[in-house]
């Protein structure tokens, strides 16, 4: 087929870029003739929350990614439509996640099916944002009328759908592993690059820190008595979302400076494995989530896991065979790290993750795509 994928790619970086480029990689090792449409302006600078949108890596190998779209110009809306159109793609997938997105998606989803061969199909990484603003619901209504078909990557997100539309065909699909961020080294060799002690015991919390994510929760966890006796520490590694200073305010307040590792710059793709490789378990203490790619990073690097009971972490965290399922509150996080250090879970917890990785293949997910696309309803 010829396929053209709408959305981030490089040089933006970020989850949703990793996922189109990766998706991309697949559809081309299956024979198919991909190119990436990306934008050249994503978001204005006032509504970015972080240091930049830009990656400082190469750009990823045998990709065509084509840069065209400016997200809050209708006239470029029009003109990307009619240049996909007239290129007639068999299929034009699109990765939604956002509905302030939903006018320039939406219309130029709008004016390719005008040619009446393209199919559309949308990836729903959220459909309802996690951090709501006004006018969410009718931004995400219109995108729903313009996309012919959905795949979402959660059973939430499938059930938020709902409320938009419940004719259309869709279908499930959990996320499929980040398999593309390096190799699985020792945990001695990444605890021996990152300059930590080889003898500590380190929890990690990965990715963006935005409000809806907990950090504060688990901050307040590492501040239990039984955790602070143990000497285990926690490692945050991601870029803030926001200001910094409630959270270091809060690690001073806990008393828990020592035993908290700010790698708080972006973390770039070929050190991601760094971080998963030096911890014991990884925590996601969220308190809403819809599913999670860091879950799919710590899926691919071995790596057990706590999530909270909030959106679609749940599914794909079998509670007691990959790590625990728990509550969004401190003193249920921090049960569960004692348990799982007092427990001593990491050997069987880490054959859990081997083997219920099996399942979140990318081939996996281009099947369902093409299951829709099949789908003429």
């Amino acid at each position: 087929m010829k396929i053209i994928i709408l959305g981030p790619a490089y040089p933006y970086r970020g989850g949703i870029s990793a996922f189109g480029e990766r998706l991309a990689h697949e559809y081309i090792r299956q024979g198919h003739d991909v190119e990436m449409y990306t934008f050249t302006l994503q978001y204005p600078s006032f509504l970015f929350p972080g240091k930049t949108q830009y990656s400082d890596g190469p750009a990823p190998k045998d990709l065509r990614i084509t840069r065209r779209i400016n997200s809050v110009n209708p006239l470029n809306w029009i003109g990307v439509g009619r240049e996909i159109k007239k290129k007639r793609p068999d299929l034009l997938i699109t990765n939604f996640w956002l509905p302030f997105m939903a006018p320039c998606q939406g219309c130029i989803e709008r004016i390719v099916r005008r040619n009446g061969h393209t199919r559309v199909v949308a990836l729903l990484h959220n459909i309802i944002p996690h951090e709501h603003r006004p006018g969410d619901r009718i931004l995400a209504r219109y995108f729903v009328r313009s996309t012919q078909s959905f795949v979402a990557m959660s059973k939430a997100v499938l059930a938020d759908l709902d409320q938009f539309d419940k004719q259309k065909p869709r279908t499930f699909c959990p996320h499929p592993l980040y398999d593309h961020y390096g190799e699985l080294i020792a945990k001695e060799e990444a605890r021996r690059q990152l300059g930590l002690d080889q003898d500590e015991r380190y929890v990690l919390f990965f990715g963006f820190i935005r409000a809806y994510k907990g950090l504060d929760l688990l901050l307040d966890a590492m501040g239990d008595s039984r955790i602070k006796e143990a000497g285990i520490k926690l490692i945050v590694a991601g870029e803030f979302y926001g200001d910094p200073k409630p959270y270091t305010d809060q690690i001073e307040r806990l008393g828990i400076k020592d035993s908290t590792l700010l790698f708080t710059e972006f973390i770039p793709d070929d050190k991601v494995n760094l971080y998963f490789r030096a911890c014991d378990i990884v925590v996601q203490p969220y308190k809403s989530a819809t599913q999670s790619g860091v879950a799919q990073i710590a899926f691919h690097f071995d790596k057990p896991m706590i999530v909270t009971n909030v959106g679609g972490l749940a599914e794909i965290v079998p509670d007691g065979k990959v790590g625990y399922v728990v509550e969004p509150d401190p003193t249920q996080i921090a049960d569960a790290i004692v348990k799982y250090y007092d427990g001593n879970q990491e050997a069987a917890f880490t054959e859990g993750v081997r083997d219920e990785k099996k399942k979140y293949s990318w081939s996996k997910m281009t099947e369902s795509i093409g299951q829709l696309n099949n789908d003429k309803r």
